[in-house]
């Protein structure tokens, strides 16, 4: 039996280590392609050559086109640009903008300052017990005066999944809004086509990428405000130098996150098999993810044993795994997620995430298995 490493990785949702590959070629980026890309000397053009190549090869990949790819510092920075964008440039259309509960921290903050700021309207979406929203709901709330729905592909904590495409079919059917889409944790696993999407926010970090090195895909059409203001640089959208590592390697980022899925995605089912059915017959465990949300997030509550408790014995084990998303890891509160489910402050407060890769062995989840187990009757005796 293979040897189970001294340290056990599964929150792979949160991040993604770096591999060689990109960590090699940062190196040599960094160190010989340091000229500024909006440079009109011959320095300049080399690395704008070799920008324009990542930026074209994404824009064929993802099925839009060149200059509808923006490089960001991340998917924050893109849902921010995107939403806040979108709003203030059109706000003469009207002010009523429609999400869900149970968006990424960075969409429900930007959201929340053009409520509170702003003056717009903000309807958010319920969703069911498995986290899925109702198009009948959306459609009711569609109104002459919307002009952005906003919504996530995959759910960061428990992995549901939305038809983005039905969504946008239905927003571009029942009115004149923009569809914009949390495309983070869809980005080469539970890819969509952009027919008629307006704009997706995309992380590189999430895929085995560089941290700070995130995507904003928006059509042409869209009229957006620019948030960071300087000069030409990104077809007048976000001001500032270019990160040339960065853009240069996403591309190949993006190439071979999708190669890693094609290779082990049956694989990725077979464990997420394996942990429904280690925990189906265990009394006081609840599944907060099904079998038909994405394989790579698997999530449960352990009623009895607090979040931090489970998290700190695996942690004395050598094992990494989250409660809810990362960006709200050191939040008291219950999941934001998990309450809107219509999951107890209990459920909430006792969850657990356990986020697969290809780099993912069955040893490794045999031994968290066990490990969340022994610490759940140890906590209960």
């Amino acid at each position: 039996m293979p040897k189970v490493p001294d340290k056990i990785y599964l929150d792979y949702a949160s991040t993604t280590p770096t591999r060689p590959e990109i960590l090699q070629d940062a190196q040599k980026v960094m160190a010989e392609y340091y000229e500024n890309a909006d440079s009109l000397h011959f320095g300049g053009q080399r690395v704008s050559d070799l920008v324009t190549q990542s930026r074209n090869a994404l824009a064929k990949m993802l099925g839009v086109l060149p200059h509808e790819i923006y490089f960001t510092s991340g998917a924050s920075e893109a849902n921010s640009t995107i939403i806040k964008g979108i709003a203030f440039a059109n706000q003469h259309l009207g002010k009523h903008i429609i999400t869900t509960q149970i968006e990424h921290s960075s969409v429900m903050g930007a959201t929340a300052q053009l409520r509170d700021y702003h003056g717009f309207e903000i309807d958010y979406l319920s969703v069911d017990h498995n986290g899925n929203i109702n198009l009948d709901e959306l459609k009711h709330k569609l109104r002459k005066d919307t002009i952005l729905v906003t919504l996530m592909a995959v759910n960061n904590e428990v992995g549901a999944i939305t038809d983005v495409n039905a969504v946008a079919r239905l927003v571009k059917k029942e009115s004149n809004a923009f569809v914009h889409i949390d495309g983070v944790q869809a980005l080469a696993r539970h890819d969509f086509e952009m027919t008629q999407i307006d704009a997706v926010s995309y992380s590189a970090h999430k895929i085995y990428g560089l941290k700070g090195s995130g995507l904003l895909v928006k059509k042409a059409a869209v009229p957006c405000l620019s948030l960071i203001n300087g000069g030409q640089q990104q077809f007048g959208l976000r001001g500032g130098t270019l990160d040339n590592v960065a853009a240069i390697l996403w591309a190949k980022t993006l190439r071979l996150a999708r190669d890693d899925h094609k290779r082990s995605f049956n694989d990725i089912i077979r464990m997420q098999k394996y942990l429904h059915e280690s925990f189906s017959q265990e009394e006081g465990i609840e599944f907060n993810s099904t079998l038909s949300g994405t394989p790579y997030i698997f999530n449960i509550s352990v009623l009895n044993v607090g979040s931090e408790i489970m998290m700190n014995g695996l942690n004395a084990q050598g094992i990494a795994v989250s409660a809810q998303s990362t960006c709200n890891s050191k939040s008291l509160e219950p999941s934001h997620v998990l309450k809107a489910m219509g999951r107890s402050d209990q459920a909430a407060l006792t969850s657990v995430r356990i986020s697969l890769s290809h780099l993912t062995t069955m040893d490794e989840l045999e031994t968290v298995v066990k490990q969340i187990l022994e610490i759940k009757k140890y906590v209960n005796h």
